[in-house]
């Protein structure tokens, strides 16, 4: 059944390397580890880029969480769902978002912040992996996989302008110019780290905090765009503040975004 009540689907996914894709890959035959493939493919990137970054390619990772906030026509915040939970299988998560993007919530846009540049991209490759249909997706020209589509929207893009400006400080800059926490004791460097620890909880909450900050950021750029005004985006933030402290014995991540929130405070 489609739920037509819930228009924007406000998702992050964190994700980590998958050391057996890159051993098969990168280093066949060779005798290593799948952690030390990971680890040897990083040098090569590090030393690759002139020891700028090494980010591993997402053909070479798989999602661990997935979060998603359902968002109402008048931009409230319904609900805020960890797929999965508490199994949080690859596998399963990526049917569950297969399923809801095409059928459950057929009707809803999603929204992302550098999803064009990674998030789809990912389940794409998770829905070649798996198996799994994604008719509308892959063959709308009005479907998310378009830069201009209205069924996604990327906050990224948009606010980058389209990539002509790098936005430096990226969601945890833009959320703590409105009072939200943005990045607090978790960064996504540090993610794949906390998956070998068997830290799959703390992860989630991670993706919990980076979904409420991009619901936020939404928000804010809906008053640019006049589809709400300053004073309705304010009371959406009030009420959604609401929805997260009647929360956090359902979602403990709730609680830390709390204890960091703050209210909007425009400098200079």
């Amino acid at each position: 059944m489609i739920n037509d009540t819930v228009k924007y689907l406000v998702f992050d996914i964190e994700s980590v390397p998958d050391g057996k894709l890159i051993k098969k890959v990168r280093f066949p035959g060779e005798d290593c580890g799948e952690d030390d493939a990971v680890a040897r493919y990083r040098e090569e990137l590090m030393a690759s880029s002139n020891g700028s970054s090494d980010f591993i390619p997402v053909t070479f990772q798989f999602p661990v969480s997935i979060v998603i906030a359902k968002v109402l026509g008048d931009f409230s915040l319904e609900d805020v769902v960890l797929l999965d939970e508490p199994r949080f299988s690859t596998g399963e998560m990526a049917k569950l978002f297969w399923t809801g993007i095409e059928k459950t919530y057929a009707g809803a846009s999603m929204v992302t912040f550098n999803g064009r540049g990674f998030d789809l991209p990912l389940m794409e490759l998770m829905a070649f992996r798996y198996g799994l249909q994604a008719q509308r997706h892959f063959k709308d020209q009005y479907a998310g996989r378009h830069r201009f589509s209205q069924r996604h929207m990327d906050l990224h893009d948009w606010l980058s302008n389209f990539g002509a400006v790098r936005l430096n400080g990226g969601l945890d800059l833009l959320a703590k110019v409105i009072g939200k926490p943005g990045k607090m004791g978790t960064r996504g460097d540090q993610v794949y780290d906390l998956f070998r620890q068997g830290e799959i909880r703390r992860i989630n909450d991670y993706c919990v905090h980076d979904v409420l900050d991009t619901y936020f950021v939404f928000l804010r750029t809906r008053v640019m765009l006049a589809e709400m005004t300053l004073a309705r985006e304010q009371e959406m933030v009030k009420r959604a503040k609401n929805f997260i402290s009647e929360n956090v014995q359902r979602i403990p991540a709730f609680k830390e975004y709390l204890d960091n929130w703050g209210d909007w405070e425009p400098w200079p």
